[in-house]
């Protein structure tokens, strides 16, 4: 059975421009998601690009703060280092120090992984997390309001990292990923539960990203080397902010700064 998915397409010409696009989907799902159902959840990424649009949403002197509807938001993260919260490889670390601090988030909707624990009970911890937030029964998966990726230059998203162990899992909505390439352990969400969300984007820049971009998006299908293509949103959607040089090597960009293009598999 052929899969379609629709993949729409942001392209910016500078940082400053890619930050504020990011930001404006942000607080554009968030208002979505409260006028529907009263409540946003997020999940967020970490890294320098992100951190950005984090930035900017904090920012005291930019509507986005303003518009933002706080209250009714959660923040959970894509995936984290097994680091405590202080070190400053921490993807926490990055956002409170560019956001939480900075915005009227209460204790109660920062839903951290707890990094500091052992790889397998933070996962577990976090698992617990999401299905008592989400009020889970059974086998259910959360849906989250939006989900916010990045990549890799190996291809990799999330804590998906290539040839990993977390790339066969289907029945945890977290796990514990050891990353041979990295010497390290992660704690990510899995792939089927991503593809869930009502909406996905991917937050690419920089040149070196262009090559594995293209080929994540038009080459043959192999996950297990290019874990960013077991992202198919479920709901035939996928949104791309990129910069130009980001882009460069898209056939679909063709110079415009938005547009549309369909795959299937």
């Amino acid at each position: 059975m052929t899969r379609k998915l629709t993949v729409k397409y942001y392209v910016e010409p500078n940082p400053a421009a890619l930050a504020r696009r990011a930001a404006s989907h942000f607080v554009e799902m968030a208002e979505e998601a409260v006028s529907a159902q009263g409540r946003a959840r997020i999940a967020i990424s970490g890294g320098a690009t992100p951190e950005a649009a984090f930035r900017l949403l904090a920012d005291p002197n930019h509507e986005f703060i303003a518009r933002m509807p706080w209250e009714q938001l959660d923040v959970f993260w894509v995936d984290e280092r097994c680091v405590p919260p202080t070190d400053a490889a921490s993807n926490y670390r990055m956002t409170r120090e560019a956001l939480l601090d900075l915005v009227p988030l209460r204790p109660a909707q920062i839903h951290r992984i707890e990094g500091e624990l052992a790889p397998e009970v933070a996962a577990a911890r976090y698992e617990s997390d999401l299905r008592n937030t989400f009020r889970l029964e059974g086998a259910e998966s959360p849906r989250f309001d939006l989900i916010a990726l990045g990549m890799g230059e190996d291809g990799h998203t999330a804590s998906l990292f290539p040839g990993t162990a977390a790339l066969h899992e289907m029945s945890l909505l977290a796990a514990a990923n050891y990353v041979p390439q990295k010497d390290s352990w992660r704690v990510t969400l899995t792939w089927p539960l991503i593809n869930h969300a009502r909406s996905v984007f991917f937050l690419v820049a920089g040149a070196e990203k262009a090559a594995i971009l293209n080929e994540v998006l038009t080459g043959p299908h192999d996950p297990e080397r290019l874990p960013s293509q077991l992202i198919w949103p479920s709901g035939g959607i996928l949104t791309l902010i990129l910069d130009e040089a980001a882009a460069a090597l898209l056939p679909h960009a063709g110079g415009q700064r938005c547009g549309v293009f369909e795959r299937e598999r």
